[in-house]
This record gives C-alpha cells, sequence and structure tokens, in this order.
C-alpha cells in the first residue's frame, strides 16, 4: 500500500493526474491514461495470499468497484489506518471521490 501510494504522490508531483481509482475488492487500482491515451493500472493486492483473496471472492457481493479519491488514502493512511483498515474503509464509501469517474468522459 505504500509503495501505491508513493507512486501516486510521486506522480502527482510531476504533474500527472490518475485518471481514476478504485477497490476492486482484492485490490486496490489507481489508473492513469498516458499521451497515447493508453491506460495504465498501478494496484496492490489486499490479501495476501491467493487462498485469501479467493476466500473473499467467494464471499463477496457482486457489483462495480468502489470508486476512491487517492488523496483521501494517503490522509488515513498518514494517520496511521493499515492497510487492512483502507481496504475496509473503501468497501464501506468512506474514500468515495466528491465527483465520480465517468468513462463517458474519457474515452
Amino acid at each position: 500500500m505504500d509503495e501505491l501510494l508513493g507512486t501516486y504522490l510521486r506522480l502527482k508531483d510531476l504533474g500527472i493526474k490518475p485518471l481514476w481509482a478504485a477497490d476492486h475488492g482484492v485490490s486496490i487500482s489507481i489508473y492513469y491514461q498516458d499521451p497515447d491515451r493508453n491506460v495504465v493500472e498501478i494496484d496492490v493486492n489486499n490479501y495476501d495470499s491467493p487462498q485469501a483473496a479467493t476466500e473473499y471472492l467467494r464471499l463477496a457481493r457482486a457489483g462495480v468497484p468502489d470508486q476512491i479519491d487517492p488523496e483521501k488514502l494517503v490522509a488515513a493512511r498518514k494517520a496511521g489506518a493499515s492497510a487492512s483498515d483502507l481496504h475496509q474503509r473503501t468497501m464501506a464509501g468512506e474514500f468515495a471521490p466528491a465527483k465520480p469517474y465517468d468513462p463517458g468522459e474519457s474515452f
């Protein structure tokens, strides 16, 4: 999680803003679009093993990924939230962006 958020901050400092970010349940992803309009995904697994991720998928709700605001994740991590806490809180909608991502605006 720290590497994902560190990469987000490093790219932000270079003026590179994410296209969108989401918690997919098994992973948290931040998406960027390059100058050729290719989408690049940077992610981190939410579970330490394939078995734990599979168990999550077996029990999880189906649906659309929970969109997140990376700035809110950074602030919560700096305040001491663990990676597991961040995942639980994203799934509860705590880190939702003020304006949800609309793929129709980008593609």
